[in-house]
């Protein structure tokens, strides 16, 4: 079983609020002690956190779910419950946080990034915050906030300064065993390489750089042939492109085709790639004869003129194999004998230099979607309402609504945040049927709600 997982589904739920308490003094000499019902804690938060020390989703794939801890009840005597822990839960650096329906909530692209999940519940007040002048002995308290499970999607796009991009078996894997200290599977059949591949790249002068060995691509990879686009998502990050064409052709495609291919299915996925900077590099060329690779160079440039962005920003190299003469925009390498790697390297290093310095911060990349707040009223096929938002329905959040005391409180808290107006504005005309969480009631214009009435709560 494979130990890279680049996505996985996830389920998140914070702690729940704690509930307030109900409960008076009780002391000698003081037969009618005021209210001292303490408070419920929070619920704890869920935080995805950006970490370089994760490499992988597989701790998600077969365990996905994460809770916070649960705020305490409160309790006589004022003692107010403790709040939830927050929990962190590690994905690695280049985590895309998806809902459910593709929408992006968050992009975390630096180590230490962190994407509020699942906010904890709140806790619930305690009588004594009910006491007044009006009201001097409440009896009734809020319950905590119930948080309701989440389930979200994570990506990972690889964060990586170049790709190596080309078909299958081509000696991508080869080529980063030889320049890095990677060293993934080898082997001579097709889709070898199953999972991306990274490997850190020094050098001599103290320049680092990341170098992805993506899976190799099929023609239809945009369209998801082959995994297509499991494997393309992983360059989207990349700063550079090496594409490897393979000139022995096993089977039997041009390197020139090749070329058209791959660009074509880049470009099919994400027009942009083709404005990155790309090296075209002809690999094992250790299993031809030299003087065939004049020939192979001018059907490659022709391949090239006749794709409309090979002219574009994205600038190729220059580099000498063996005794072959000064062979433009190709890099003509083999991994096997380390024939052209030093021009290769060199070339890489400086076009990641030039690309570090024209691409925009990745932290400019961070995307958040917080929840909404405020409320919003939905007219159902019944022709019932159904009002959403945490403010409604902490309104309603009280401990016991056949009390006198607490359902005047809600009445007024629900008339205070604007749900009197919102149901008028959406059409809700007297004797109809409002919902609120659990709960369920009759409308009647003006500025009041009949909550109970002939139905009852629910």
């Amino acid at each position: 079983m494979s130990n890279f997982v680049d996505q996985s589904a996830i389920c998140v739920r914070g702690g729940d609020g704690g509930a307030g308490c109900v409960a008076f003094r009780r002391e000698a000499h003081t037969p009618k002690g005021g209210a001292d019902g303490g408070d419920g804690g929070n619920g704890g938060n869920v935080w995805f956190v950006a970490d370089h020390n994760s490499a992988s989703l597989l701790a998600y794939r077969d365990h996905p779910h994460r809770t916070a801890p649960s705020g305490v009840h409160g309790q006589g005597k004022g003692k107010h419950g403790a709040s939830g822990d927050d929990i962190e839960v590690p994905v690695p650096v280049g985590t895309v946080v998806k809902d459910r329906d593709g929408t992006v909530l968050a992009d975390l692209v630096r180590h230490g990034d962190r994407w509020l999940a699942s906010a904890g519940g709140t806790g619930g007040k305690g009588n004594a915050r009910f006491q007044s002048n009006r009201r001097r002995v409440p009896t009734f308290a809020e319950q905590g906030e119930s948080i309701e499970e989440r389930w979200l999607t994570l990506e990972l796009k690889l964060m990586a300064d170049v790709a190596l991009v080309g078909y299958p078996n081509v000696g991508k894997s080869t080529l980063i065993s030889r320049i890095s200290a990677a060293r993934p599977k080898i082997a001579d059949y097709p889709f070898t390489t199953l999972e991306p591949q990274l490997g850190v790249v020094r050098m001599p002068d103290g320049f680092e750089m990341v170098v992805a060995d993506i899976p190799g691509l099929i023609e239809g990879a945009a369209e998801g042939r082959g995994l297509g686009h499991q494997f393309l998502r992983h360059i989207e990050r990349a700063r550079v492109l090496v594409i490897l064409l393979d000139v022995a052709m096993v089977d039997e495609t041009p390197p020139e085709s090749q070329l058209t291919v791959l660009l074509s299915e880049l470009e099919e996925y994400r027009p942009d790639l083709l404005d990155r900077q790309r090296i075209v590099m002809l690999s094992r060329t250790d299993m031809i004869a030299p003087d065939r690779i004049d020939a192979m160079i001018d059907a490659i440039r022709a391949a090239s003129d006749a794709h409309s962005h090979i002219d574009g920003p994205a600038a190729v190299a220059r580099d000498e194999f063996d005794d072959a003469p000064e062979l433009l925009a190709v890099h003509v390498v083999s991994a096997v004998t380390g024939a052209g790697l030093p021009h290769l390297l060199g070339a890489m290093a400086s076009a990641v230099g030039i690309a570090r310095e024209e691409t925009r911060p990745l932290d400019s990349y961070v995307v958040h979607r917080p929840t909404p707040e405020g409320i919003s009223v939905e007219r159902e096929m019944d022709g019932s309402f159904t009002v959403h938002g945490r403010e409604a329905l902490r309104a309603v959040a009280l401990s016991d609504m056949t009390n006198p005391d607490a359902l005047a409180e809600s009445h007024k808290r629900l008339e205070r945040i604007g749900v009197n107006r919102a149901l008028g504005r959406a059409g809700a005309r007297n004797g109809s049927i409002v919902r609120i969480g659990e709960l369920e009631f009759e409308f009647e214009g003006g500025d009041d709600l009949a909550v109970g009435s002939d139905r009852g709560w629910s």
